[in-house]
């Protein structure tokens, strides 16, 4: 046992605070000179021949030195004072409190014998980190070192994390045995310790929440969790269709009678509804296709033009409007953005009224104001015939086919809007009525565009790249819409799809993808034109197909589900808000109703029909 100088009694001294000590072994690499003078301070006899022998043995041969404890018996005996019930190896924090300056010992280790013989204390390395203190074959320096007391030593012990916890190997040397320490290790972590335990933590919160975000971006994996996202998304995002045709076929087939009209039945099933092609719309299908908000579309045909063509148009806006009065569980009128976002929110579908075709308008900007009055909250400017004062597609289709140009008048030999066309596009502007481009010719609808001070709307037309039929939007007026902030919306129909009368949805996705390309994604939405068209894309054959359209959309992964919500009704309700907002500010600045008339050259040839008294 070496020397131990303390002026009472030693040997209390160490039994009191260390415990007794079996042989305890240690590499050590060099004891330097202030060392031993620590070593000194602490008691111990450093001019042990016995001793240094050793010391200097291990440094020459890199082998271990050992020095034995106090006596075993005393070690003993204290042993069994804190020794638990059983017999295997106890690491607490349940311990004396030794008087080493107020610092506790971190992995104090008893253990006893496997023959229930003499017990051994040991102590690792004395710290002054928080009682989370990681274990000590952490706390690795350069070279596989540890620190104790303020310097490294090596510790063959300690190769490995799991090779220190369970040898409970002790990192301590002679020379180190200071007054401060009494014979025990200290470990201080250096800095970049602390680094990289921070950032192993970092790390590990970084998997944590990086794993599940990065599985929930990878989106729904079938197309039934596709569909459930789908309805999910409708739920809280009305699904706006431009234009739908069921009114011409109520007055087709039931000739606007609509008391006995059950348009709670499965159409599907009753005629002469079952035997048209023509006919893709009741409420059971609506409902089943989660449309929020249906323009209706108050049409009349273009052989009405200079005859009743007003008169028409009044019975079909009469129609909607009793049409969603007798099914006010299902239909309400709408005429507003606000009334849209109501209405969809109370689980019910937004009917609002979009009249096609300018000819309805009888060339007056009064009817124009009594048809939004009534409701209507858009106008077709032209339908498949010319205006006095717009020009059609059918006209560009024409000069595009013939040899000689198509018959114009002389007032409007360029095609296009007139002066009157412009001034019918202002008052629309000043009512908070949508510009509808659909069936314009290119130059009507370049003309339109560069007139109107609100958002324009193509209410059911698609990428004429894709397929060159004039009803369809060129790449050049599609880039002037997203100048313009307009919409527009894609048509179902086989023809404006593939030209032909066969078409899948996968071709109507082409058609949303293309103009999301070339206009942006805010600038696309869909108006089906179902009961108006005869020819459906196959997986889209009726109004309650909408969802199958989303679910295929959102399995690009391109498609995320806020570009959904904007196709399915938040753009078309962003153009309808900025035209309110036109409306309001035009009130404001007390702008005033057009009050021109359309001039007599204008008519000239159609006033068969015309009083011209006044």
């Amino acid at each position: 046992m070496p020397n131990i100088r303390n002026r009472e009694n030693p040997e209390k001294y160490l039994n009191n605070n260390l415990g007794s000590y079996n042989c305890h072994s240690v590499t050590t690499s060099r004891l330097d000179h202030a060392s031993r003078k620590r070593a000194g301070r602490a008691g111990v006899d450093t001019g042990s021949t016995e001793h240094w022998g050793a010391v200097r043995g291990a440094e020459r041969r890199g082998e271990e030195a050992t020095r034995c404890s106090a006596d075993v018996k005393k070690g003993e005996r204290e042993v069994k004072q804190l020794e638990p019930e059983k017999p295997d190896l106890l690491l607490s924090r349940e311990r004396p409190t030794l008087p080493y300056e107020g610092r506790n010992l971190v992995g104090f280790h008893l253990r006893r014998d496997d023959d229930g013989g003499s017990s051994e204390t040991t102590t690792s390395c004395l710290s002054e980190l928080p009682d989370v203190a990681p274990p000590l074959g952490l706390l690795r320096g350069q070279n596989g070192s540890v620190r104790c007391n303020g310097r490294a030593v090596q510790c063959q012990a300690l190769q490995t994390a799991t090779a220190a916890a369970d040898s409970g190997s002790s990192c301590s040397s002679k020379g180190d045995s200071s007054g401060e320490s009494k014979g025990t290790m200290e470990v201080r972590l250096k800095p970049w310790c602390v680094g990289v335990l921070v950032c192993l933590l970092f790390s590990a919160l970084g998997v944590g929440l990086g794993v599940p975000l990065a599985l929930s971006a990878a989106g729904p994996s079938t197309h039934q969790e596709r569909l459930e996202a789908v309805r999910r998304i409708l739920r809280d995002v009305p699904l706006i269709d431009g234009h739908n045709d069921l009114p011409w076929n109520v007055r087709k087939f039931v000739h606007n009678q609509i008391l006995s009209f059950n348009f709670t039945a499965d159409l599907e099933k009753v005629d002469p509804w079952a035997r048209s092609n023509w006919s893709h719309t009741d409420l059971p299908r609506l409902r089943r296709g989660m449309v929020g908000a249906q323009f209706w579309s108050a049409y009349v045909p273009c052989d009405a033009q200079y005859l009743d063509a007003v008169q028409l148009t009044l019975e079909q806006i009469d129609l909607i409007k009793r049409l969603a009065d007798l099914n006010p569980e299902h239909l309400t009128l709408v005429t507003s953005v606000k009334g849209v976002q109501e209405t969809h929110r109370a689980g019910r579908i937004a009917s609002l009224i979009g009249v096609e075709g300018g000819h309805s308008l009888g060339n007056s900007l009064a009817v124009l104001r009594t048809f939004y009055s009534l409701g209507a909250r858009y106008m077709t400017v032209t339908h498949t015939c010319n205006t006095a004062w717009a020009d059609c597609s059918v006209t560009q289709l024409l000069s595009e086919s013939s040899a000689t140009s198509a018959p114009s008048t002389d007032h409007n030999k360029g095609g296009g809007l007139t002066e009157f066309g412009k001034l019918v596009v202002r008052e629309m502007n000043r009512l908070g009525m949508m510009v509808d481009l659909s069936h314009a010719s290119v130059r009507t609808m370049k003309d339109a565009l560069a007139t109107s001070k609100a958002p324009v709307m193509f209410s059911h037309s698609s990428a004429f790249s894709l397929c060159n039929s004039s009803r369809n939007v060129p790449d050049d007026v599609l880039k002037l819409v997203a100048l313009n902030g307009g919409i527009v919306m894609v048509n179902f129909y086989t023809y404006f799809i593939t030209c032909n009368s066969s078409a899948t949805i996968s071709d109507v996705i082409a058609h949303i993808n293309h103009i999301r390309e070339v206009a942006g994604i805010d600038h696309v939405g869909i108006g089906a034109g179902y009961d108006g068209i005869n020819f459906t894309p196959q997986g889209l054959e009726d109004v309650s197909k909408y969802p199958q359209l989303l679910a295929a959309l959102l399995e690009d992964p391109t498609w995320s589900e806020e570009d959904l919500k904007k196709l399915a009704g938040l753009n078309l309700l962003r153009v309808f808000r900025a035209v309110e907002e036109v409306r309001e500010k035009w009130q404001l600045a007390a702008v005033m109703p057009v009050e021109e008339l359309i001039p007599a050259s204008y008519l000239e040839g159609h006033t068969d029909c015309m009083y011209l008294g006044s």
